[in-house]
């Protein structure tokens, strides 16, 4: 079966083609930073009409890397939340017009689980129990992972996500956007020892997690900094580098106790901040205390992309999953609601 993958959930409009014997047949992806950081976050209206515009000549492109033509497509994969609405609809519009007009079924997909099913991509998968961390701009979540489509939530931010946490606090510390990358790079070049953060709510029981409160912490530093006159680039190395280890603690600390909880040793991490290179290592480390392993996707499957989206719609639809014609997103959508294949 060879699926087409359509993402545009939020900023970034991602294209890939499927193939369920053959694997990945072509990816194409267009990100709409440059677009949106003078306004130092996503405008949601910008980022549909940029979606509009970019769909069909990524498409184009994809089919030609695979040297395929839309006769040959079997079906869409579309993400169909959770998202910001105005662009989930450009891609669910999109891809049931096209399956109407081809003939063929079209599939709604969960953004988190093609973030989660992601690490498949890669030549060597986890194979299933494991527990997920799902950690992005928009969600941080502990899942127990029995399958496609069975899935226990553990733990989740009970305010903002990691990767928001890192965008927000680059933006009030004067960095540009997007702020999670800025903070990997400061933080390569921060002082170990010189500050310390703390690990929020991993002196209570529980696999909640929560980073608001770190953010508010990291402000209140540097403006102390700021008003003593130290305001240089080594101090606001410094900062960066003791943000990011206490956010990567305070995610190993609860994935070690998911691990034990479970009693499993495979974990998975999945997401745009998967990709940062501390939180990696720290649990490549705490894995192998533990016996088993981590993995992760390749760095540019660990942002949005519709490689993730064709993956999950391929599982999906080989299992005889199909929805009737009709535009559906859901802005916000609870991935234990999906069923399980």
């Amino acid at each position: 079966m060879l699926v087409l993958g359509l993402e545009t959930s939020c900023d970034e409009t991602g294209v890939a083609l499927y193939h369920s014997e053959h694997g990945l047949l072509g990816d194409a992806l267009f990100s709409q930073i440059d677009l949106h950081r003078v306004y130092g976050g996503v405008v949601p209206e910008l980022a549909s009409r940029d979606h509009v515009k970019r769909m069909l000549p990524l498409i184009r492109e994809v089919l030609g890397q695979a040297g395929r033509t839309a006769h040959d497509i079997d079906a869409i994969a579309y993400t169909a939340g959770p998202g910001l609405v105005g662009a989930l609809l450009v891609g669910a519009s999109c891809a049931q017009a096209m399956a109407f007009a081809w003939g063929i079924p079209a599939l709604g997909v969960h953004h988190m689980e093609g973030h989660l099913l992601a690490p498949m991509l890669e030549s060597n998968p986890p194979a299933f129990p494991f527990v997920a961390l799902l950690v992005s701009g928009g969600h941080t979540q502990l899942v127990r992972v029995d399958g496609i489509g069975r899935y226990e939530l553990l733990g989740e931010s009970l305010d903002d996500a990691a990767g928001e946490a890192f965008d927000k606090t680059a933006k009030l510390m004067g960095l540009p956007y997007p702020g999670g990358p800025e903070i990997a790079r400061l933080a390569e070049q921060g002082t170990i020892g010189r500050f310390t953060f703390p690990r929020p709510m991993t002196d209570r029981p529980g696999l909640d997690l929560s980073f608001s409160g770190l953010k508010t912490f990291t402000l209140n530093t540097w403006q102390q900094c700021k008003a003593a006159g130290d305001d240089s680039e080594q101090t606001r190395c410094d900062i960066a580098l003791a943000f990011q280890q206490a956010v990567v603690d305070t995610l190993a600390i609860k994935c070690k106790r998911a691990l034990k909880q479970t009693g499993l040793n495979q974990l998975v991490i999945a997401g745009g901040v998967s990709a940062n290179q501390a939180l990696r290592t720290s649990l490549e480390a705490l894995t192998a205390q533990l016996g088993g392993g981590v993995f992760y996707a390749r760095p540019r499957f660990c942002t949005d992309n519709g490689a993730m989206i064709a993956y999950a719609g391929c599982q999906r639809l080989l299992a005889g999953q199909h929805e009737q014609l009709g535009i559906h997103v859901h802005a916000r959508w609870p991935m234990e609601q999906l069923p399980p294949v």
